[in-house]
């Protein structure tokens, strides 16, 4: 069930929350110091973890990997926003520097690409019947 996901990502983030905190405070800032990312790692550790050790249900499974998929992109975003107002606030010399490095990496995606052994393709959806389709009209 997509729940044990939820439950699971909202359990990777009060971790990741309260970690950052002690950290920041340990180090003497009033600040969140990479309880996002603590939080991202825990998820994905967790999440392949589960799915070695602990016999799921295949609709579990999916829920755990569709809210593990969809967290990282989500904190990609955030410290991208975070970062790109940093930079205008910085200067000039801040944002070059932000749009070297993503010139730079597009530039390396084709290489990395061809770096490893090709992904096998991913199974169908469905299982498609010998019968014939029906129709609504």
């Amino acid at each position: 069930m997509i729940v044990y996901g939820v439950a699971l990502l909202g359990f990777c983030l009060l971790v990741g929350v309260i970690g950052g905190d002690l950290i920041g405070q340990a180090i003497g800032v009033q600040a969140n110091v990479g309880g996002v990312g603590i939080a991202m790692l825990l998820l994905v550790v967790l999440a392949s973890k589960s799915n070695k050790r602990i016999q799921l249900g295949p609709v579990t499974g999916q829920g755990i990997s569709f809210w593990s998929a969809m967290y990282i992109p989500i904190v990609v975003a955030m410290a991208a926003k975070q970062n790109v107002l940093g930079a205008i606030e910085g200067g000039p010399l801040a944002l070059l520097a932000g749009i070297a490095a993503v010139a730079a990496s597009f530039a390396l995606i084709p290489i990395l690409s061809r770096i490893g052994e090709p992904a096998e393709p991913l199974p169908p959806l469905a299982e498609e019947t010998d019968s014939e389709p029906v129709s609504n009209g």
